[in-house]
């Protein structure tokens, strides 16, 4: 497995690059904010919203796809677990 910590802020970034293969990650955001989720076009109206401060969520992440994330406002830190070998 392989763990990653980000700063999202209000521009998105990238937290998952395109894989070879599909993956499953877990995302935590230890924080009392909201973080949205989703493609290069994600902001606070279109992206999937998680959880404030709350247990790590799964996801899947088919092959070829990326996920991005960004917050409304301020900043937030997200962490992330995912398969040795993604990227």
């Amino acid at each position: 497995m392989k763990s990653s910590t980000y700063t999202i802020t209000t521009t998105a970034s990238r937290i998952v690059t395109e894989n070879a293969g599909a993956q499953r990650i877990y995302i935590h955001v230890t924080g009392n904010g909201t973080v949205y989720l989703g493609g290069s076009d994600v902001n606070s109206t279109n992206g999937m919203l998680t959880q404030k401060n709350a247990v790590p969520i799964e996801l899947f992440i088919p092959r070829d796809n990326e996920l991005w994330a960004v917050v409304a406002t301020g900043t937030e830190t997200l962490k992330i677990l995912q398969e040795n070998g993604a990227s």
